[in-house]
């Protein structure tokens, strides 16, 4: 637990979200750091995770209630400090990511379950193996999920970001023919310099009709977009295609009903889960694709820990490509 600063424990510096709104209402603070309890080991924290869905809590419109005061961030890298009573001594000094179970991140040393741990292969930058945690695992899950095959045309929506950079690669590898869809000149060439056959801006009214030209229909839309540029892509779909939908960059999901697929023939996919144990193994996953040179997340932007409300109005204004870190 993290609380306000005390006389009998050490002081770092956090991010506390201690009431809803815009991005200025994230606050740095001197606050009492965190101990490791049994079972559990306390990380040093060089970068944390910032994810959209951050952003749409800090505004008070997040998938799911919080209590507050807290910080947000649910996935932090570092090196293990210390560890408490039933855990492994030999882990400390070892580079890790973790997830956090939901907030804490946002801090300068975090205490985590040592289960939680996943260890950085020493071929894999920190900051990218942070990038990769949440990231990477949603992604290659998505892949797995579509069942993706060499000559499929796959549709990659918002695929500048942080996911969307990621299945790019992964379709690429697979053998598919991949469309990238983005907004704005900047990532439209990003998209087309990780390898996608067409990039396409969404912002542009015609871009539908530009990937029908090239390509015909598509085979797999990976939607992270959701709302009107969701709709558009699902109308590129040919009988037998699949729409996996994981997020909703519009601020909506797909609005299309169940109904509506199974008139055209296709297979929509909501949402991308699993148990603890399998998350934990697809993110170590992608850190082995990664170390072994098959894998690179993209990282166009870090901001220092007190800088957190410059990360999230970044975020918010689409001005950021790939994945944004905050570096401690």
């Amino acid at each position: 637990m993290i609380t306000e600063p005390t006389e009998k424990r050490g002081v770092m510096r956090a991010v506390w979200l201690k009431e809803f709104g815009g991005p200025e209402v994230l606050v740095a603070a001197d606050t009492a750091e965190p101990v490791a309890g049994p079972g559990q080991a306390l990380i040093e924290v060089e970068f944390a995770n910032i994810t959209f869905i951050e952003t749409q809590i800090r505004s008070g419109h997040g998938p799911f209630k919080v209590e507050l005061p807290m910080i947000l961030g649910n996935g932090v890298g570092g090196v293990v400090s210390s560890v408490g009573a039933e855990a492994d001594a030999g882990l400390v000094g070892r580079r890790v990511v973790a997830g956090l179970g939901g907030s804490g991140g946002y801090a300068e040393r975090a205490a985590v379950d040592v289960g939680a741990l996943i260890e950085v292969p020493e071929a894999v930058e920190l900051a990218d193996a942070v990038a990769l945690l949440a990231d990477g695992r949603t992604a290659t899950l998505l892949a797995r999920a579509a069942g993706l095959r060499a000559g499929d045309r796959v549709l990659v929506e918002a695929a500048a970001g942080g996911v969307g950079t990621l299945l790019v690669q992964l379709a690429g590898a697979s053998g598919a023919r991949v469309i990238g869809a983005a907004g704005g000149t900047r990532k439209v060439e990003l998209v087309r310099d990780l390898g996608a056959e067409m990039a396409v801006d969404y912002r542009d009214p015609g871009w539908p009709d530009r990937v029908r030209e090239t390509v015909g229909g598509v085979d797999v839309v990976f939607d992270g977009v959701g709302g009107a540029i969701s709709r558009e892509a699902f109308e590129l779909l040919d009988r037998g295609g699949r729409m996996l939908s994981y997020g909703l960059a519009s601020g909506a999901w797909a609005a299309i009903s169940d109904e509506a697929a199974v008139e055209r023939g296709v297979t929509i996919l909501r949402g991308a889960g699993g148990t603890p144990e399998e998350l934990r193994a697809l993110t170590a996953g992608a850190l082995a694709e990664a170390a072994a040179g098959r894998l690179r997340p993209v990282i166009g932007q870090r901001f220092p820990l007190d800088r957190a409300a410059d990360a999230h109005e970044a975020i918010q204004s689409r001005a950021t490509v790939g994945k944004t870190l905050l570096e401690v």
